[in-house]
């Protein structure tokens, strides 16, 4: 959530991001209305209740009238004490519903607009030249790494099974986002796929985007969609030695609803329900975010580089970006089948917004406790086998396999068709 003094400073400012965002400027004055509400009322109840202790002393030594007469008044202020503190806790829920309300800040320079208002930074690698290139499911096919029937015959739609070449092509590839990372000074972390909604409010899925989260309900816990989530909530409610960024790499399978994406992207493995990912997740201060965030970006085109396929930086534009973050870089690779750039990672610069949520804290140089920031980056996911597979494709449908993936492959240069 947003900081309340600086909304209080300067409205404006998050008038203009919910603006840049396309969305509302309502929300902003609807939290502002909350926040003055609830300090009203709670300057009422600690009012009364003042007033309350204070008569209590005085009728400990009075007596007589005086103490017929502040008996009653005491009898008063009690009722007036219990309608001044549910009014109190009503003002808090109001305004912590208003406050969950407000998307994050939007960072200076993050361009205007929606989905396809993003802005190119940079294009890395030559796109090749494939004739008639086959897609990544037919080339997964007659590799048999790939299968969706069987996946939809066992679960339904937008499952699969990755077999043989396919099943060591995706853990080779997560073992290598993972070498790296550690490599790199993270922390390598297996996390729980299944959270509590503390978490999940906290990291800011419960609001747009709880239609794409599965839920069980007699467990009251949810399917995570990413190791984020985990990893945000890891240090809740505590206060960290941030002397240097504390940084994470969590392994996790992930799951998503897709909800209102029917008809888009069906075929093969671009949008499913469950996918495996390395997700990069730091804490650090708030003044050292901007650099960690460029950090996180070239972890990950130290990865793309190292699976060999062309690929484009871009910087989100703003009412594509979610609720959590201020800024959020994403790069796309290249697939021939399509004559397009797709995502495969996402960086994500949240503030404070995520921890000021989960109670994540650091002391300061004079010890006092800060609220931390913290980002988010992809490391390395199942649809990354997309790209791979289609720009490493030979005209007999074998695939070439990346140098540096070939360790993690028994050491073979190339797969070969089966079929």
């Amino acid at each position: 959530m947003i900081d309340l003094r600086l909304l209080r400073e300067d409205p404006e400012l998050f008038r203009a991001g919910q603006r840049l965002r396309g969305e509302s400027t309502e929300v902003v004055d609807d939290l502002l209305r909350a926040d003055e509400e609830r300090r009203s009322v709670t300057q009422r109840f600690e009012a009364v209740r003042a007033e309350q202790k204070s008569l209590g002393k005085q009728v400990a030594k009075s007596s007589g009238d005086e103490r017929a007469a502040l008996l009653a008044r005491t009898k008063e202020l009690a009722a007036e004490v219990k309608t001044a503190e549910t009014a109190a806790t009503e003002a808090d829920q109001a305004l912590r519903r208003a406050h969950l309300a407000v998307p994050n800040l939007v960072q200076d320079g993050v361009p205007a607009g929606g989905e396809d208002d993003f802005v190119v930074l940079r294009e890395v690698g030559d796109i090749p030249s494939i004739e008639n290139p086959k897609d990544h499911l037919e080339l997964g096919e007659g590799l048999r790494a790939i299968d969706t029937e069987r996946g939809a015959k066992v679960s339904g739609s937008r499952f699969y099974f990755l077999t043989g070449v396919g099943a060591l092509l995706q853990l080779g590839l997560l073992q290598m986002a993972v070498q790296q990372a550690v490599e790199h000074g993270f922390t390598p972390s297996i996390t729980p796929s299944l959270v509590r909604p503390e978490a999940m409010e906290g990291t800011g899925f419960l609001g747009s985007h709880a239609s794409e989260v599965y839920r069980l309900e007699a467990d009251d816990l949810f399917l995570v969609g990413t190791s984020e989530v985990a990893l945000a909530a890891y240090h809740s409610n505590e206060i960290l030695d941030l002397t240097t960024p504390e940084r994470f790499a969590g392994w996790s399978t992930c799951y998503r609803r897709e909800a209102g994406s029917h008809g888009k992207d069906v075929r093969g493995i671009l949008r499913v329900h469950q996918f495996d990912k390395v997700e990069m997740f730091s804490f650090c201060r708030p003044e050292e975010a901007t650099d960690e965030h460029l950090r996180l970006l070239a972890m990950e085109e130290e990865m793309l580089a190292k699976v060999e396929v062309p690929y484009r930086v871009i910087d989100v534009a703003a009412g594509d970006l979610g609720s959590s973050a201020s800024r959020k870089l994403d790069c796309e690779a290249w697939v021939p089948s399509q004559q397009r750039y797709r995502e495969v990672t996402s960086t994500s610069n949240c503030t404070t917004f995520q921890a000021r949520r989960l109670n994540v804290r650091y002391r300061d140089e004079d010890g006092r406790p800060q609220t931390a920031a913290t980002l988010n980056g992809t490391l390395a996911t199942t649809r990354w086998l997309i790209p791979i597979l289609e720009n490493h494709q030979q005209p007999d449908g074998s695939v070439r396999v990346p140098k540096a993936l070939q360790p993690f492959l028994g050491g073979r240069d190339v797969l070969e068709p089966t079929r």
